[in-house]
């Protein structure tokens, strides 16, 4: 645990070898990356935390000015704890913060891998305005759940990523804490729409770059990914076949290799 005045930040690590920083999506925790951890079998020293508002990181976020800043403080002092340069990997909105931060500048980051982001930004900037729609709609239909009050408000979002019936067949244990964080998931939201327009921007990113999406995954997160990776100077794209949002523990092993592979620069 890192101790701070703003609130305390999750951070584990195990391991030894080039660093890793694992930072996971939303409704998640550092163990999410548990799987491809294992598929790794110790070959890297990996750091894992937990976005705002989940696991024992605490939220610093003020629901009514929604911006990403706050989690890049988180993620700059994880990697000011774990020294640096280190290899970033950020799944989901965990991706948006990781990119977020490359782009800030302020921590040594040696490459950068992220997997699905919800890019929704990119793509109104781009003019994919379909695509864009297909977001606003989920989320809007999704917020207007919870403000009724509906318990399993957030359904409507993990099956848009995963397919339907995904949030259904999920152990009860990972459906009750989405659940009960729906509520920071939906600031989470706010503030991945609130990202500026960055089109412009990511051509400043200079290290190895790898953005992974699934071949089963939403037809919009799959072209905000590709329209990322083409944006990045440099950058590779993979698509994980069969695999959907969820590939860091549905796919860990092809996720584990693609993400290995862009670390060792091959």
């Amino acid at each position: 645990m890192i101790e701070d005045p703003r609130g305390c930040v999750d951070y584990e690590e195990i391991g030894t070898g080039p660093t890793v920083v694992l930072v996971p999506g939303s409704c998640s925790t550092g163990a999410a990356w548990r799987p491809m951890m294992a598929a790794w079998n110790g070959r890297f020293r990996c750091v894992t935390t937990s976005l705002l508002g989940y696991g024992g990181t605490a939220e610093r976020r003020d629901p009514k000015a929604p911006v990403i800043e706050p989690e890049i403080d988180v993620i700059e002092a994880v990697i000011r704890r774990a020294g640096g340069p280190v290899h970033l990997v950020g799944h989901s909105f965990g991706g948006s913060v990781a990119i977020a931060t490359a782009l800030r500048n302020r921590v040594p980051v040696a490459s950068l891998s992220i997997v699905e982001a919800p890019m929704a930004p990119l793509l109104r900037h781009l003019g994919e305005n379909e695509h864009y729609a297909c977001f606003r709609r989920m989320t809007d239909i999704y917020f207007a759940a919870f403000d009724r009050g509906e318990p399993e408000a957030v359904a409507e979002m993990i099956d848009f990523y995963g397919g339907a019936g995904t949030f259904a067949s999920w152990p009860p244990r990972l459906r009750a804490y989405a659940i009960e964080t729906t509520h920071v998931n939906i600031l989470d939201w706010s503030c991945g729409y609130a990202f500026p327009e960055i089109a412009g921007e990511l051509a400043a990113i200079d290290i190895p770059t790898l953005v992974l999406y699934g071949g089963a995954s939403p037809r919009a997160v799959q072209r905000a990914n590709e329209l990322l990776a083409d944006q990045v100077p440099g950058a590779r794209r993979k698509m994980i076949e069969r695999a959907a949002h969820f590939m860091i523990a549905t796919h860990a092993a092809e996720v584990a290799e693609a993400v290995a592979r862009n670390i060792d620069g091959i």
